[in-house]
């Protein structure tokens, strides 16, 4: 046996089939753009995903090449960087789904897999779950459907709960999806309404301002906006002495005090099965939109403490992680 073909036989296809096949079409190696808010909020995500490439053959600077952009949450840099990843030729597109209505207008044929994506269906993202059509798949992580869990969550640990504020993008299809669910949900359960939103960094500050004292708890729909300043929106909520619920941990990780809903790092970490199997061949249109089945129930104690809220220990024993 030569020694290439037992190097070969060591290492397996899975690790060596990837960089043979895209070196023999295109004497380079295949490019995935990688779209984010930021480099600080994005890192747990994007480390899950390279961990994850990694272990399906694709090894960022040997297999894979990475180009990371960060839009730092302003939506007008979207357009700037699929432009960008158009003039790189990059083969695929990584991002999360409220990026990918303007990505959509730059290119209809490098393949676009949104990692998180609140109703990819109803966004106009894909024309269906089961057959996604285009060049455009992903994680949908349901986040309509989990408004309901998230405001009855609050309710149990904040009994003085009447008053309910809606933080937002009202420049993002998705998240004000989301807030719909979330509002019908609210007045569902006798609670007022309070809608806070906003179209850029700016607008944070002087939604808390104007907020005062005229909410008992706060929930926040995620996106990259959201994600891009997320530092500044928890501690203007620890300012105020309110509570914050998120779809996300690694919000409480910060010092939210709750979140409810999918790990967005499994949800990266399974974006790069998408990724891998567009690479191997698969067109997007032919992968269909997964949804998750595990959602994880997070508190942070000490933000609890400093709020002067007890946690109930019915829902302490439901938590997946408590944060002390």
């Amino acid at each position: 046996m030569q020694r290439r073909e037992f190097i070969a036989l060591i290492f397996g296809a899975t690790a060596t089939w990837p960089t043979t096949t895209f070196a023999q079409q295109t004497g380079r190696l295949p490019t995935v753009g990688f779209l984010g808010a930021s480099a600080s909020g994005f890192a747990p995500w994007a480390a899950a995903f390279v961990a994850r490439l990694s272990e399906v053959g694709w090894v960022e600077g040997r297999t894979v090449a990475i180009e990371y952009r960060w839009s730092e949450g302003r939506p007008e840099r979207y357009a700037e960087i699929a432009a960008e990843f158009v003039r790189l030729k990059v083969d695929i597109i990584l991002t999360v789904g409220s990026a990918v209505p303007i990505v959509k207008q730059a290119t209809t044929t490098i393949p676009i897999v949104f990692a998180v994506a609140i109703d990819p269906v109803g966004s106009g993202l894909v024309a269906s779950l089961a057959k996604p059509g285009g060049n455009v798949t992903g994680l949908s992580i349901q986040a309509n459907e989990l408004a309901g869990k998230r405001v009855e969550l609050l309710r149990e640990v904040v009994p003085q709960l009447r008053r309910l504020a809606i933080l937002f993008n009202a420049d993002n299809t998705q998240p004000v999806l989301e807030m719909g669910e979330t509002q019908a949900e609210a007045r569902r359960l006798g609670l007022e309404i309070i809608p806070l939103a906003i179209r850029r960094a700016e607008d944070i500050a002087s939604a808390f301002l104007d907020l005062k004292t005229k909410a008992d708890a706060v929930y926040v729909a995620v996106d990259q906006l959201i994600v891009a300043n997320r530092p500044r929106i928890l501690a203007l909520a620890v300012g105020e002495r309110l509570p914050t619920i998120f779809s996300e941990r690694d919000f409480v990780k910060a010092g939210a005090l709750m979140s409810y809903g999918p790990s967005y790092s499994e949800l990266f970490r399974h974006s790069a099965d998408f990724v891998d199997k567009i690479l191997r061949g698969t067109r997007p249109a032919d992968i269909p939109v997964e949804q998750p089945t595990k959602f994880e129930l997070v508190i942070n104690l000490t933000t609890a403490k400093a709020l002067g809220l007890t946690i109930p220990p019915s829902v302490l024993a439901r938590a997946d992680d408590v944060i002390e």
